[in-house]
C-alpha cells in the first residue's frame, strides 16, 4: 500500500480518463449502433422499411467488422484515426476507434431487441395511419426500451475493458495507468488497485443499468 499513495492523484485521473473514454465513445458509438441497429431492422424482409439490397448491404458491413478482436481492430483502424482526429495515437484515436467497434457490437443488440417487439403493435399502428418515422420513435423504441437499456450497459462493461487495452497504444486512463505504474514496475499492489476501481466501476454501472431498466419494464 505504501506504493500506491504517492500515485493516488495518478489513479484518480486515470478513472477520470476512463470514464471520458468510455462516456463518449458510449455516445458516438451508441448513436451510430442505434441507428445501424434501427436500419437493419427496418430494411428486413417484411418490415416497415423492407429493402433487400439495403439490408444485405448493412448485414455484410456489420458481419464484417464485428466479429474483428479489438486489439487487431484497434491496429488496422489507426490510419484511419489518423486521417479523421489528425493522431493515430492518444485519447482522441481510442475515443473514435472504440466508438467504431462499438457502433457494429450496438447494432446488434439494437436490431435483436427490435425483434421481440411484437408485429401486431406494429400493425395496429400501420392500421390508423401512423407514419413510418412515428412508428420508429414512439413505438418501436419505447417498447424495446428496457432490453436496449440492459444492452447498452452490457455495452458499457465492454468499452471499460477495450478501453484498458487500447492503454498499450498510448491511450490513458485505467489500463495505462496499470501498465505503466503497475506491470511495467514489478509493482503488482498498483495494477490491483487499478482493477478494483474497474470492478467497483463497472458494478456501479450495471447496477444502474439494472434498476432503470426494471422501471421501464414496470410501466
Amino acid at each position: 500500500m505504501e506504493d500506491l499513495i504517492p500515485l493516488t492523484p495518478q489513479l484518480w485521473e486515470a478513472t477520470y480518463e476512463t470514464l471520458y473514454i468510455v462516456g463518449l465513445s458510449l455516445l458516438f458509438g451508441g448513436l451510430g449502433g442505434l441507428l445501424l441497429g434501427i436500419g437493419l431492422y427496418t430494411t428486413r424482409a417484411g418490415s416497415i422499411l423492407g429493402n433487400r439490397a439495403v439490408f444485405g448491404t448493412l448485414n455484410i458491413i456489420v458481419n464484417i467488422f464485428r466479429p474483428i478482436p479489438f486489439i487487431i481492430f484497434l491496429a488496422a483502424a489507426q490510419p484511419l484515426a489518423r486521417a479523421v482526429t489528425g493522431t493515430g495515437i492518444g485519447n482522441s484515436a481510442i475515443i473514435f476507434t472504440l466508438s467504431l467497434a462499438a457502433a457494429f457490437g450496438i447494432s446488434r443488440i439494437v436490431e435483436q431487441n427490435l425483434l421481440t417487439v411484437q408485429p401486431g403493435v406494429i400493425e395496429a399502428a400501420r392500421s390508423v395511419g401512423a407514419g413510418r418515422l412515428r412508428i420508429i420513435l414512439t413505438i418501436l423504441i419505447p417498447e424495446a426500451l428496457g432490453p436496449l437499456i440492459l444492452g447498452f450497459t452490457f455495452i458499457f462493461v465492454a468499452l471499460v475493458d477495450m478501453s484498458a487495452v487500447a492503454g498499450y497504444v498510448g491511450g490513458g486512463g485505467l489500463g495505462n495507468f496499470a501498465i505503466q505504474y503497475g506491470y511495467r514496475q514489478f509493482n503488482p499492489v498498483v495494477t490491483w488497485a487499478a482493477v478494483i476501481v474497474i470492478i467497483l466501476l463497472v458494478q456501479a454501472v450495471q447496477l444502474l443499468g439494472n434498476v432503470l431498466a426494471r422501471k421501464v419494464l414496470r410501466r
